[in-house]
């Protein structure tokens, strides 16, 4: 079984100026990335402004990853769109790129039909069950006005091929009940760097982070202060990036997110439409809270 322990950013897209993706910095973002001590990376989720790009351009992001990412990264691709035909179809690709897990959102533009547990354990054991890759189940109620219940979780947690669950709601409580009910060896991550470090004391076994694009040093160390049982350190770099992270994830998203990375020597670039660049205020205030974290 493939363990996700520590840090996994989910890589943002570099766009140019005319909306195309940019590979020399993706190479320049991952290269500086692979010197840190990252567990790998996640291709093509929500921060890699996944939903703007299209099969193809998918393909050839993880296929530019793949060729710069040191050989100890784990790769994880962002395959889940709405159709289960469709998700196999990118998981397919991301197997042969060399991915080694397929993180697939919860369906919902059919929330009506899709917000009950029965049809949540329905998509995924139907994914799983013809995944050439491990699958990572990955909720993100903030982004999809979906959210999977802790029912199905626990049900979909027997599924052999379903290797663990990114779960980037917030909620302390949920992770403390699939902890605490999901089969032994089911793999609880988290997407909110706010809470990284309760989350890993409840037992979480790493997290995938936006938030580490731009500064991946200051999650990387608690990590490490909590395996190494440091609990004053971890507590204080917790403390310190709470405000930095909401202002780049819940209070301006990608935008900020990118111009946070261009603070610390990443490419961010923009975000490619209908999504804006930061405006003025939101970068003077991006630029006050990353002013001690560096990249």
């Amino acid at each position: 079984m493939i363990r996700l322990q520590g840090i996994f950013p989910p890589l943002t897209t570099p766009f140019t100026h005319d909306g195309e993706i940019y590979p020399s910095k993706v190479r320049h973002n991952v290269e500086k990335l692979n010197q840190l001590g990252l567990a790998g990376y996640v291709v093509g989720g929500s921060t890699g402004e996944s939903v703007m790009l299209s099969h193809e351009e998918k393909v050839r992001l993880w296929g530019l990853v793949a060729q710069s990412a040191s050989a100890e990264k784990i790769l994880i691709a962002g395959t889940g769109v709405e159709s289960v035909r469709e998700t196999l179809a990118l998981t397919r690709d991301a197997s042969e790129a060399g991915y080694k897990v397929a993180m697939v959102r919860t369906p919902h533009y059919y929330k009506g039909l899709l917000n009950n547990t029965e049809a949540q354990v329905t998509y995924f054991r139907a994914v799983a069950d013809h995944s050439p890759l491990p699958v990572l189940i990955y909720n993100f109620p903030q982004a999809t006005a979906l959210d999977i219940t802790a029912e199905a979780v626990i049900q979909l947690s027997e599924h052999p091929n379903l290797l663990g669950i990114k779960e980037s709601s917030g909620s302390m409580e949920k992770v403390m009940r699939m902890l605490a009910e999901c089969k032994p060896g089911f793999q609880v991550l988290v997407g909110s760097a706010p809470t990284l470090y309760p989350s890993l004391l409840m037992g979480a076994s790493g997290a995938i982070l936006a938030f580490a694009n731009a500064a991946p040093y200051a999650t990387i160390s608690i990590w490490e202060a909590f395996r190494t049982r440091q609990q004053d350190a971890a507590a204080d770099w917790q403390g310190r990036i709470t405000r930095a992270a909401r202002l780049v994830t819940t209070k301006y998203g990608i935008p900020g997110l990118k111009h946070a990375m261009d603070l610390n020597g990443y490419y961010g670039g923009p975000p490619r439409l209908p999504l804006l660049p930061a405006p003025p205020a939101a970068r003077t205030e991006i630029e006050d809270a990353f002013r001690d974290l560096k990249g």
